[in-house]
């Protein structure tokens, strides 16, 4: 098959469609030959989506016999090898690892905190992993001078002594890397002494990892073997390619201890060279295909050089040509915000989708994908992403992860509705029930601010309701399989996976029947199926583990699934990752994304090797990974035609271009004469079309802005009865009074209560109106030590959070001493009648009602009344009381019309509210300045007015401070209008 001498590197340029070109070039090659020859040719890919593209082109005929097409993967399979053992699942070995590595952190917790357990166990897993592809046994590791970081250093040996049994001569079975070496080590020396007759071809592989580097020199030295090489560089002069491992020091040695470049595009293909003892001019094409744009290759090329040699760009910049035409199909688009690219890039696949196009959107970034099919919805497009939804962001892997939670801690008000909530959940039968009984339970909660729901309570609840015995059984059901403590047999990682997954099922099914509901169902059931059942085989290797850590290592392992998106996507938009470009050709490329952090994704920082620790070792650089994102940078920029899309700004910052990006627009910003600039502008200008198409997109006609509100309801809308506390909204904000009672629109309160003014006001009352209680027969009871137990006593009834009890506890403390004082004096004027007694006083001629409760009132010798109310906050001073705050006062006149419950009308002889807030005090109400008759008088007065059909509720009309906030705002639409504003009165129906 080949007439070239051994070895044999052949390549294909970026922008060539990779497996178009290997094909052609197969049958190019075997011309008018025997049928059978095509054949007997072996060719290996390194992706299965690489080798369904190869076989989908031959299928598209004519008939012929095809090539024998396998993955890298797949050599381990063959006879030749056949006596090495099956690799270990990789599970398997993180679990061990993780197992090691738990016991190491009992031992000595100061190597590493326990919540990074499964963080290091990856880790080092991918530490072993590359050692063993790499061919790096632990002794190399050992023996580096660490002589600077000698403290790190004594860490790091502590977690590698783990690894070091699974090197060498052991009984354990291999990792997939370690076989996959062995396999190739062994598969060349085979080779070596009887190479393979048949044409052996390694097409698509760049030797960024040592096994399949290994590979690619044997399989070139084959006599019928050859490398084809992806998106090769051939504008690169020879000088250059000599800096790759070189540089241009002039010392040797200096240039031994240089690190080599590997973040530069062509650096493995350098590698391979100098494994083979070849150089440039060895290199042929495997197939005379032309790029889309050789031009634009040329520019890329040059914008690329590495970094000891960009000053070429003065010496060869001024010699490259059309740099125009090479970059008519080139658009640059520096959106100001993560949004405008997001809009800019859906309208372009639309369009690309309206006409016809091949168009793949290309980029690290996840969460921009993700964004960008949200913004293709609206027309209905979805696009075909090949890495679809990560599993523990799918349904079902929502749903597992919260009932792990379940082991770690009893569910709060928030945990118990979200998984009540989910979709998954008593998915067996009767939703619809479900639904409804979980509605009444969260208003129930909200109503009773409950935060953590238990077993008692429920059943009461579900008592009250109208399907009792529906509500009963379900009610009983989410106690067994929630609320209630379930114990498990041991804490080894099976039985915590049996016991989790089998209160999940439940969960699903419901009380109904049995079954796991909908929780295997569709894709991403059966992918979730696929991890559980993988996790359940590889069990009996994770020892015990407690709830947390347990909780953690199955969010991990589902961290590592995929669900591909359920719908038919659209044929020809595609998301893809930076390696999809070199696998498959599309008409429009858009790289996104293309800013520092994101388009090179940041190096992941490593625990256990510096830079010049790896180098040293012959371990891989963390510019490995940059230089292959910039290889696949280089090949997607040579496409047809291509988009180059950034935000100049993200959620919180500004951002940096990409390198490459940055490279590419200096260079051309320093040709004007050959083009560049005018290329550079063009280039942009495109883009900014495009964005001002997202303005156009995004640009809505104004709304005038509401005006404030001042409703004028009918007399008979109007309401007939408020409480004492309402009075002070009717003066400061009626519009509040408006919404509530006349459109019965209430504040729905918190599904988790916080520990807030109100419930601190309401506990607090219950301590020292049960301290004045006991008190009130027996003067031995009033003291500071009984004040403080009974405090203790309701704290711990009512407040549920540890904290919180202990702050509030403290508050009481500090005025305890002061209330005991003030509470003698009290005695000594007169002595308690009642406690939270409610009362009632109507107005006839209005037909309306003033309901009040007092805190407390005691009555003195003389038959006269002293009020009393408990504030945990300043009280209200006189001033406010005259104005607006006139609660104790109608009070008052309550108590002299007879209003209250049992209390005959009395003389009010002083109404006093008592401050237990940071500086206790007493502030009475002014009774000498203004009369109980006044203010019955003025109260009826403005109740008279609030009932007249010509008045409206206006909103916000004397507000303490103008950045109060009311219950009521979103809905009077405050922030469109101010307190300037005049009044919309307009009556309404």
């Amino acid at each position: 098959m080949f007439e070239e001498a051994a070895p044999r590197v052949f390549y294909l340029a970026p922008g060539v469609d990779f497996p178009q070109g290997v094909v052609e070039g197969l049958l190019a090659r075997f011309g008018d030959g025997p049928p059978e020859a095509l054949a007997r040719v072996q060719l290996i890919v390194n992706t299965k989506r690489m080798a369904r593209r190869i076989r989908a082109l031959f299928d598209a005929g004519p008939a012929r016999l095809l090539p024998r097409i396998e993955l890298l993967g797949s050599l381990g399979q063959s006879l030749e090898v056949a006596d090495i053992p099956p690799a270990v699942p990789p599970l398997r070995r993180r679990l061990e690892l993780t197992r090691l590595i738990s016991e190491l952190l009992d031992a000595d917790p100061s190597l590493a905190p326990r919540a990074a357990l499964f963080d290091l166990a990856d880790s080092l897993a991918g530490l072993m992993d590359e050692m063993q592809g790499e061919g790096v046994p632990p002794e190399v590791i050992a023996a580096l001078d660490v002589s600077d970081q000698s403290g790190h250093w004594q860490r790091t040996q502590s977690f590698l002594a783990i690894v070091e049994r699974y090197f060498g001569a052991t009984d354990e079975a291999p990792d997939a890397e370690a076989r996959q070496r062995m396999v190739i080590e062994r598969l060349a020396a085979s080779w070596a002494e009887h190479p393979p007759t048949h044409p052996v071809i390694l097409a698509g592989s760049t030797g960024s990892r040592g096994a399949t580097h290994l590979l690619m020199q044997a399989v070139a030295k084959l006599p019928q073997g050859a490398v084809i090489l992806p998106g090769f560089d051939d504008h690169m002069p020879d000088a250059v390619w000599s800096v790759l491992d070189e540089g241009d020091a002039d010392d040797p040695a200096a240039r031994a201890r240089k690190m080599p470049a590997e973040d530069h595009p062509q650096f493995r293909f350098r590698k391979l060279m100098t494994a083979l003892a070849i150089d440039r001019s060895h290199l042929k094409p495997w197939h005379d295909t032309a790029p889309a744009h050789p031009a634009r290759n040329a520019v890329i090329s040059l914008a690329l050089r590495p970094a000891p040699v960009t000053d070429q760009w003065l010496e060869d910049g001024p010699k490259l040509t059309d740099i125009d035409a090479a970059m008519a199909e080139v658009t640059l688009l520096e959106a100001p915000d993560a949004r405008s690219e997001t809009s800019a890039i859906a309208m372009r696949l639309r369009l690309a989708a309206q006409e016809g196009q091949t168009a793949a959107l290309i980029t690290p970034d996840r969460m921009l994908t993700r964004r960008v099919t949200a913004a293709l919805d609206r027309w209905g497009i979805v696009p075909d992403d090949s890495a679809g939804m990560p599993l523990q962001l799918s349904p079902p892997g929502r749903f597992l992860r919260h009932v792990a939670a379940l082991y770690e801690a009893r569910p709060s008000a928030e945990s118990l509705m979200t998984l009540l909530k989910h979709p998954l959940c008593h998915s067996g039968s009767a939703r619809n029930l479900h639904n409804l009984l979980t509605r009444d339970l969260e208003l129930y909660i909200r109503r009773k601010g409950w935060p953590h729901p238990d077993s008692d309570g429920l059943m009461a609840w579900a008592a009250t309701q109208k399907d009792t015995d529906a509500a009963l059984r379900w009610a009983q059901w989410i106690c067994e399989w929630l609320l209630r403590d379930i114990p498990i047999s041991d804490d080894h990682l099976t039985a915590r996976l049996d016991h989790h997954i089998t209160r999940a099922e439940a969960l699903a099914q419901g009380p109904e029947g049995t079954g796991s509901g909908a929780l295997w169902d569709e894709a991403a059931g059966r992918e979730a199926a696929k991890a559980v059942a993988d996790l359940r085989a590889q069990a009996p290797y994770g020892g015990s583990i407690g709830a947390r850590d347990y909780q953690n290592l199955f969010g991990a392992i589902l961290a590592r699934g995929e669900v591909r998106a359920q719908d038919d996507p659209h044929p020809h938009i595609l998301i893809w990752g930076t390696l999809e470009a070199r696998v498959q050709g599309a008409d429009l490329l858009i790289l996104a994304g293309l800013n520092e952090g994101s388009w090179p994704e940041a190096p992941t920082p490593d625990p256990w090797l510096n830079r010049k620790m790896r180098h040293d070792a012959g371990l891989l650089l963390p510019d490995r990974r940059i230089g292959l994102s910039a290889h696949d940078f280089e090949q997607a920029a040579a496409a047809p035609e291509v988009w180059f899309t950034r935000a100049k700004r993200s959620d919180d910052a500004e951002t940096i271009a990409s390198r490459w990006l940055n490279r590419l627009t200096n260079m051309l910003g320093g040709l004007p004469q050959q083009g560049g600039v005018a290329a550079l502008e063009a280039m942009r200008a495109r883009g900014a079309i495009w964005l001002s198409k997202v303005a156009a997109l995004e640009n809505v006609t104004p709304v005038p802005p509401a005006l404030r509100p001042s409703p004028k309801p009918p007399a008979a809308a109007r309401p007939r009865t408020l409480s004492v506390t309402e009075i002070r909204h009717l003066v400061r904000d009626p519009y509040a009074i408006y919404a509530k009672h006349v459109l019965g629109l209430r504040p729905l309160n918190p599904l988790m209560r916080a520990p807030d003014a109100m419930m601190r006001g309401t506990v607090i009352h219950d301590v020292f109106e049960q301290f004045v209680k006991e008190s009130r027969d027996d003067e031995t009871l009033r003291t500071r030590a009984r004040l403080l137990d009974i405090a203790r006593e309701v704290l711990l009834r009512d407040v549920p959070w540890g904290e919180t009890r202990v702050v509030w506890q403290s508050r009481i403390a500090r005025v305890a001493d002061w209330f005991l004082q003030t509470e003698a004096a009290r005695r000594a004027l007169a002595r308690p009648a009642g406690f939270e007694i409610s009362g009632q006083a109507m107005i006839a001629p209005l037909g309306f009602t003033l309901r009040g409760k007092a805190d407390r009132i005691d009555l003195d010798p003389r038959g006269a009344a002293h009020i009393y109310d408990y504030k945990t906050g300043s009280p209200p001073s006189k001033a406010q009381q005259k104005q607006y705050d006139k609660q104790l006062l109608l009070e008052a006149a309550m108590v002299e019309r007879g209003a209250f419950k049992d209390l005959q009308p009395k003389h009010v002889a002083r109404a006093v509210y008592i401050g237990l807030g940071a500086t206790p005090s007493e502030v009475e109400a002014p009774l000498d300045e203004t009369s109980a008759a006044q203010i019955w008088a003025e109260f009826e007065e403005l109740i008279a007015s609030y009932l007249d059909e010509n008045q409206g509720f206006t909103a916000r009309s004397a507000m303490p401070k103008t950045d109060d906030v009311s219950d009521y705002d979103l809905l009077s639409r405050f922030g469109e209008w101010d307190i300037t504003q005049s009044p919309d009165g307009r009556k309404v129906p």
